[in-house]
């Protein structure tokens, strides 16, 4: 008869994996084609780990289908490493952390997982703004008129001027993740050169831009 080998509760070791540094956890929209690709190249380093979550929305980018996701944010956050902490959440879309709000998304986000520090593109663009002393900015977009006007807005109320603006208009958020880099480039080229501006923000995680800068 030929002994069977079954070993069991075998000595082993832990270590903190991928995440000796930080555990970053990303929500990142259904119709995303570009969020995660380009998290990857700014997030190259040692021991900083990166782990996704979906969260449904609707092709169609307005205001409806935008706040529609508030009561879906939580159960994607959760689905992000089930009882291991994560360090931060960081919400992936722009246009959504405006309509439904970053103090909301934080209050979700921390219902989730408690204690975790959160982040979305609106808040970290006005941080990033402040640190850079960018008063002045002109705004580029893919989105439909009236979510322009609300952002511009939303940035004036943080003391962020915004004397320029731009947009594709494109509603489709599938076709706003094939937009060649080139055509962004071009018009933020373009538009950043108006002398009533310090600098381009480029609004939608959606929109491939990271090569470009």
């Amino acid at each position: 008869v030929k002994e069977e080998i079954n070993l069991q509760n075998l000595p082993h070791q832990l270590d903190e994996s991928l995440r000796s540094r930080a555990a970053i956890g990303l929500v990142v929209l259904a119709t995303d084609h570009v969020i995660e690709n380009e998290f990857q190249k700014i997030l190259n380093l040692q021991g900083v780990a990166l782990y996704q979550s979906r969260i449904f929305n609707e092709p169609c980018v307005n205001t409806e289908t935008l706040s529609a996701m508030e009561s879906r944010l939580e159960d994607s956050v959760k689905l992000i490493l089930p009882g291991m902490p994560l360090d931060v959440v960081a919400f992936g879309c722009t246009s959504a952390s405006m309509v439904i709000g970053p103090s909301r998304i934080h209050e979700i986000c921390q219902k989730a997982k408690p204690g975790v520090r959160v982040t979305n593109p609106f808040t970290a663009a006005i941080e990033a703004l402040r640190t850079m002393e960018v008063s002045r900015i002109a705004l580029l977009t893919p989105y439909r008129d009236d979510l322009n006007q609300q952002m511009r807005s939303n940035f004036e109320k943080e003391g962020i001027q915004v004397p320029a603006m731009a947009s594709f208009n494109v509603e489709d958020d599938n076709r706003v993740g094939r937009i060649a880099p080139a055509s962004i480039e071009a018009v933020a080229l373009k538009i950043g050169k108006h002398s009533s501006v310090d600098g381009v923000f480029i609004a939608c995680t959606n929109l491939r831009i990271a090569e470009r800068v």
